[in-house]
């Protein structure tokens, strides 16, 4: 399984903006209301911000990953964005997130969804991958770092 499979070029957001969890969902939400107009997007973040009140997404090592399902959803997707100035997300370490990786799935795709999450977590243990996605000069550079992971 590539993760690449399931994330689009348009969903690789080099610098997120957001100061805090709520509006860093939204940002890295908003995409998806662009390329899937019909998509409630409001709808996608009251989804993850209610998955954030069972227990934060914040890993730790300065990595979010963000998920939850969605009932109309036809595939999953896969959105990536990226802070430097870091952002507070409640994480297990207490320190702020820098990377992103935002799952939404369909309610029936259990399985895939967790080896999905599983593949992310994978990737992210790596201190020279999550270096390298630190260190990319823009979308372009990001999205040939991650379209063939």
């Amino acid at each position: 399984m590539k993760l690449g499979d399931y994330l689009a070029k348009d969903f690789v957001l080099p610098e997120l903006l957001s100061e805090n969890k709520s509006d860093t969902l939204k940002e890295l939400i908003a995409p998806l209301g662009v390329k899937y107009p019909e998509m409630d997007t409001d709808l996608a973040v009251r989804v993850l911000l209610d998955r954030e009140q069972l227990g934060t997404t914040g890993i730790g090592d300065g990595i979010a990953i963000p998920h939850g399902k969605l009932e109309n959803l036809e595939k999953v997707i896969v959105l990536v964005g990226r802070s430097f100035k870091g952002i507070e997300f409640d994480a297990l370490d207490q320190k702020p997130c820098f990377i992103f990786f935002l799952v939404l799935a369909p309610e029936q795709a259990a399985g895939l969804h967790l080896r999905i999450l599983a593949q992310i977590s994978r990737l992210l243990k790596d201190k020279t991958f999550r270096q390298s996605l630190l260190e990319a000069d823009g979308s372009e550079e990001l999205w040939g770092l991650l379209k063939s992971v």
